[in-house]
């Protein structure tokens, strides 16, 4: 009795160190996470550290305003435990993303305490906007009235012969007719809203090109790691105090060299307006022929008048932005003879062989490239 006793003692020791090997193997693998785009990318990394693994949906030189998810993008984010967005309506195409891979983890707002810079309520883009799907409901509204005179004329011309069931019957599909157009309608002016509704909310979703913000980015995202694999919280957060103590000492560097520039050379002309957040921190200012996306077209208007800027204020040299299709700001420099003073990068970083592999890399070689070229 006592021998079967410590033999079915020994299997079932046996058994439960089998069980926990494996178990123990799985809990040191990396937590499979998601970000959205190169920069956000790169501080989950810079946080998560070797506790992670980090798949980023826009890579460098990405452009994230005209992205389309693939299927590989949706089996990334269904097996991910935590999605780090920027938030401020910058991911326009998250949402759809996050439905059609029925996403079951955790998502996580990078911005979330960040100090959003509002858009102004006659931001002239905007405005632009808002006159065209004006101008579209009252080209629907005359369509429909066209379509009433019509059926009215048709009705005034329709033989007595009919009888008044057929009658009826055809008012009925004409009904049902004008409400599967107006129906139709509405859906192109809610589509049309979606496609631009991600560049025109109510802030700027820039929020990185402060290196201030980037402390409150690394903050948020260290917390977030940490509610979700607890065991590695102190980790997380010892890798986010070193990576803010270098954005910190990096803040007070950009800051120096752009307090040192002269008052009369801090206007900046750019591909597409992504430095509000920059100006706002470091006391430049950012002038652009398009809007907050690279969707956005620059009008005629536009153009004149950041030409006419360009002149009037001496503006030495424009810059071009590594994600953007820069022949109209060429054409701008060609006219006005102001210089290319180099590439910036807004959006997305550079390749691993690029000046802007890291988000410090990136902030570092704006700022260097902006005090060369307006300090010269």
């Amino acid at each position: 009795m006592t021998t079967r006793r410590t033999l079915l003692q020994s299997a079932t020791a046996a058994i439960a160190l089998s069980l926990a090997g494996p178990m123990t193997a799985f809990s040191s693998e990396p937590m499979p996470v998601v970000a959205t785009f190169s920069i956000l990318g790169n501080m989950v990394e810079r946080v998560g550290g070797e506790h992670v693994m980090v798949t980023t949906l826009v890579g460098p030189d990405g452009d994230a305003h005209v992205y389309q998810p693939t299927p590989a993008d949706a089996r990334a984010v269904s097996g991910a435990e935590l999605l780090f967005v920027n938030g401020l309506e910058f991911e326009g195409w998250i949402d759809r993303l996050a439905e059609a891979s029925d996403f079951d983890g955790v998502r996580v707002v990078s911005t979330d305490g960040v100090e959003a810079i509002a858009f102004a309520e006659g931001d002239e883009h905007h405005e632009e906007h808002e006159g065209e799907e004006h101008a579209e409901h009252d080209d629907h509204e005359e369509h429909e009235g066209e379509e009433h005179a019509e059926h009215d004329d048709h009705e005034e011309h329709k033989g007595e012969e009919h009888a008044e069931h057929d009658d009826h019957k055809e008012h009925e599909g004409e009904e049902h007719a004008e409400h599967d157009e107006h129906d139709k309608h509405e859906g192109e002016e809610h589509a049309d809203h979606d496609h631009h509704g991600h560049h025109h909310g109510a802030f700027d979703p820039h929020a990185w090109q402060n290196l201030a913000n980037g402390v409150i980015y690394a903050g948020n995202i260290a917390e977030a790691l940490a509610a979700a694999d607890p065991d590695n919280a102190e980790s997380y957060r010892a890798n986010a105090d070193a990576f803010i103590a270098e954005m910190k000492a990096l803040d007070a560097e950009v800051l120096a060299l752009m307090t040192a520039l002269p008052e009369s050379s801090r206007t900046v002309v750019t591909s597409h307006d992504a430095f509000g957040y920059f100006s706002a921190r470091y006391g430049l200012t950012f002038e652009a022929p398009v809007g907050m996306s690279t969707e956005s077209e620059a009008s005629a208007a536009d153009v004149a008048a950041i030409i006419t800027q360009i002149r009037k204020e001496g503006i030495s040299a424009v810059f071009v932005e590594s994600i953007t299709d820069n022949r109209l700001l060429q054409q701008i420099a060609n006219e006005t003879g102001a210089a290319i003073g180099g590439t910036l990068y807004s959006d997305a970083l550079s390749g691993a062989d690029g000046p802007a592999a890291t988000y410090l890399d990136m902030m570092r070689y704006n700022a260097t490239t902006l005090a060369q070229a307006l300090g010269s």
